[in-house]
């Protein structure tokens, strides 16, 4: 199923099926796909919660805790928004999920539109964080189609030095020079020297080069 023509994935951790099979009855009604989970093991082996959007995530989960899990999830760099859910929620556990990132902490029994509120919030969430991992992931893409000495003329340039100075760090002509940072400004599908300093910063290319900055 397209996620551009639904509501977006969302992955529920609660141990108690009845709270389950609410959720998930109130979610599907409004337009989201579910996947329901009764414990985080369960959730972390299902190849398809790679996709969520959204984590709905109990704290209390038997010998588990949701708090752990969202932590475990933050570590290893799973950028999921997540909602927390308890029937027992206190100040010290909102203020820890918060400082991780949740997006809210919910106290049960909590009203729908509560829910679904901040259902809307986690998609917004997750719609710039997939658009930004595809901005980055093309820039990416963009700078592995330079070649080699295109690199070393980026890096370079966008440490500073003019053409003259790149082409004596190079041993190059300066028009070759010249000719290489055409190239590369269009396959960056950069319009400015001031843009391409910005991917090269976001890429880290003038630390990778920084053996040819030397005074």
């Amino acid at each position: 199923m397209d996620e551009s023509e639904t509501g977006g994935l969302v992955c529920i951790v609660d141990d108690d099926p009845d709270v389950r099979e609410s959720l998930d009855a109130l979610l599907r009604a409004a337009g989201y796909q579910v996947l329901t989970f009764a414990a985080p093991d369960d959730f972390l082996a299902n190849e398809a919660a790679d996709k969520a959007a959204c984590l709905v995530l109990d704290v209390q989960l038997g010998a588990a805790n949701g708090l752990d899990l969202q932590q475990a999830l933050k570590d290893s760099e799973t950028l999921t928004p997540v909602i927390l859910i308890s029937g027992h929620g206190n100040i010290p556990m909102t203020v820890r999920a918060m400082r991780a990132g949740a997006v809210t902490f919910l106290t049960k029994p909590f009203e729908e539109a509560e829910l679904l509120a901040a259902l809307e919030e986690a998609m917004a969430q997750d719609r710039a964080r997939r658009a930004e991992r595809r901005q980055a992931d093309g820039l990416k893409a963009r700078y592995e189609s330079l070649t080699p000495r295109e690199r070393d003329v980026m890096g370079l340039v966008t440490a500073g030095l003019m053409n003259k100075q790149v082409a004596g760090r190079l041993e190059l002509s300066e028009i070759t020079v010249k000719i290489h940072r055409g190239n590369l400004m269009r396959k960056m599908e950069a319009e400015s020297l001031a843009d391409l300093v910005r991917m090269a910063e976001a890429l880290g290319v003038r630390e990778a080069v920084s053996r040819y900055s030397r005074t």
